[in-house]
This record gives structure tokens, C-alpha cells and sequence, in this order.
């Protein structure tokens, strides 16, 4: 039989042939040959695994360290911070006993002070709103009520909040709306897709006048940077997805000293001809910074623009 330190080896043995794999998998994914390279959030996976396996390994070192009571192995670590602004919850961890071994009183002489990330997880809540009816003993004047207040779904379900934080996990955490139902329905909160889809879709056409806006303050700038980029999108009847674009419109004066405050906007479109980049650009008169493709030549009259 092997005895407990062999054992203990052949495990680690075991985790640096994975973390060796691992790095290879890491190598080729940063300097393989083009066609062999991973995208970056393959990339990034890559990149997770690997740390996570040495750590598994650390910890295993650390837990033989406080076993057998050895100083254990100073090590660099990127332990970040914690900003300034987030709450603090103080807790002083006392001694069993204030009274010394000699009978006298213990006084403070100073601390040890350490910090901790802790997370509150997401909690739902319900908003009950109630609107007392009013009416005088002494006549028959009528009801007095207080108006409801408007909300972004006419007498749906969510609060505006809960809108903003689902249409944020979704556009800037990628996190689709199924997946989204799921988590919810772990906290009893059963929600069908179609449901946050609906709330997604009402929300955009109440913040289209805000895009308009935008895109108004953007075409009174002097220069613009504009670029195109592919977006597969559903395509319903065909039962799978097609190529669309999302035509960006930039500014960006910083550099200069420009006092304009930076800003993007982005338009869906079906295509990347230079009609959808004509169409977009309506009403701007100033100068646009755009790269080589040929689409945008109908902007100046068939001249190629300058790279």
C-alpha cells in the first residue's frame, strides 16, 4: 500500500500534468498559427482553468502547512482593492477574557485590521402600492384618490428597476433572457422568457427618443468616426441566424482638447452598403474619419476617402 506522503505526491503529480496541459492549451491559443488560434473568450477560459488549477494545488500546500504547523510559503498575489465607497460593516473579535493570568486587567495596545469582500446577493422584493379611497361623512362631493403614478409597463408586473437590471445583464453582461429566467425561478420568481422579452421590447421603444437624442447631439459635432461591424442576427423564417451590422458613430475630442463630452451611438442595419452609411449620417455636415472600404465612397462623391 502507499503510505499518506505518496499518496499525497502522486495528486500532485497528477495536477501538474493538467496544469501542463493547461499551459499548452494556453500557448497555442496565444502564439498558435492564425487559423489555429482560439477566440478570446475561449481565450479566456483557457486562461481561468489554468489559474484555477494552481490554486487547487496551493491551497492543498497551504492545508499541509497549517497541519504540521510550518510558516506557510510566502506568495505574490493580485489580491486587488476595495474601493473607498462601498459600505463598512465593523466587527472586533474580543478574547474570551479581559483579566490577565496575574489577575490584572488587560488593556488594548493596538490591532490587526483586514479587510473582506462580502456580497449581498441579488434579492427580489414586492412593491405593494396602495391607494386609500377618501369620501366626506358630511355631503356626497365624491372619492377623493390619489393618481396611480405611471410605470413603463401599464399595469405589468416590474418596476423600472427591475427592467434596468434586466436589460443590463443582458446587453452588457451577455446574459440571455432564458438563463435569466432560470436564476429567478431559483428564488421561487417564475418568469417566462417570452415575459423579459416583452419587458426588453417596451423598454427599447421608451428609450428610443433617448438614441434620437444622441444621435441629434453627435451630427452637430465638427468630426465624426464612423465603422461597421457584422452582428449574426435571427432570421425567423429561414430558421437560422444571417449577417447584419451595427454601424457605429463616434466622437471623441479629448485628445485635442475639445470640450465636447465623448460619446457612441450605434444603428442596426441589414447590410453594410453605403446607403445604410448615407442614411445614418443625414443631416451631418463635418468631417468623418472612416478606413478604406469602398462603401463609404458615396459619401464624396465616388472619391476614395483618404486611410
Amino acid at each position: 500500500m502507499l503510505i499518506a506522503s505518496e499518496t499525497r505526491n502522486l495528486r500532485k503529480d497528477e495536477r501538474i500534468e493538467r496544469l501542463e496541459k493547461l499551459v499548452a492549451a494556453f500557448k497555442q491559443a496565444a502564439f498558435g498559427r492564425r487559423s489555429e488560434k482560439s477566440d478570446p473568450d475561449q481565450f479566456e477560459l483557457a486562461l481561468e482553468d489554468l489559474e484555477t488549477a494552481m490554486a487547487v494545488i496551493h491551497a492543498e500546500e497551504d492545508a499541509e502547512d497549517r497541519a504540521t504547523k510550518r510558516p506557510a510559503k510566502p506568495r505574490a498575489a493580485n489580491r486587488g482593492s476595495l474601493p473607498k465607497h462601498l459600505p463598512r460593516v465593523e466587527e472586533v473579535i474580543e478574547p474570551d477574557s479581559l483579566t490577565c493570568a496575574c489577575g490584572g486587567c488587560l488593556h488594548c495596545i493596538g490591532e490587526d485590521v483586514s479587510d473582506r469582500l462580502d456580497i449581498i446577493p441579488a434579492q427580489f422584493r414586492v412593491i405593494v402600492t396602495r391607494h386609500p379611497k377618501y369620501a366626506c361623512r358630511s355631503c356626497t362631493d365624491g372619492v377623493v384618490q390619489a393618481p396611480a403614478p405611471a410605470r413603463l409597463i401599464p399595469g405589468g408586473m416590474p418596476t423600472e428597476a427591475t427592467v434596468a437590471h434586466v436589460l443590463v445583464s443582458k446587453y452588457a453582461d451577455h446574459l440571455p433572457l432564458y438563463r435569466q429566467a432560470q436564476i429567478y425561478s431559483r428564488q421561487g420568481v417564475d418568469l417566462d422568457r417570452s415575459t423579459l422579452a416583452d419587458w426588453v421590447g417596451r423598454a427599447a421603444f421608451e428609450l428610443r427618443p433617448v438614441h434620437d437624442a444622441l444621435m441629434t447631439d453627435l451630427k452637430r459635432s465638427t468630426k465624426l468616426f464612423m465603422d461597421e461591424t457584422r452582428a449574426l442576427v435571427l432570421d425567423p423564417g429561414a430558421r437560422k441566424t444571417k449577417t447584419g451590422y451595427f454601424w457605429a458613430l463616434a466622437r471623441d475630442d479629448r485628445p485635442w482638447g475639445g470640450t465636447a463630452p465623448p460619446s457612441v451611438a450605434f444603428t442596426y442595419a441589414p447590410g453594410r452598403g453605403g446607403q445604410y452609411a448615407e442614411r445614418i449620417l443625414q443631416g451631418f455636415g463635418g468631417i468623418l474619419q472612416v478606413d478604406g472600404y469602398a462603401g463609404y465612397n458615396r459619401l464624396i462623391g465616388g472619391n476614395p476617402p483618404r486611410k
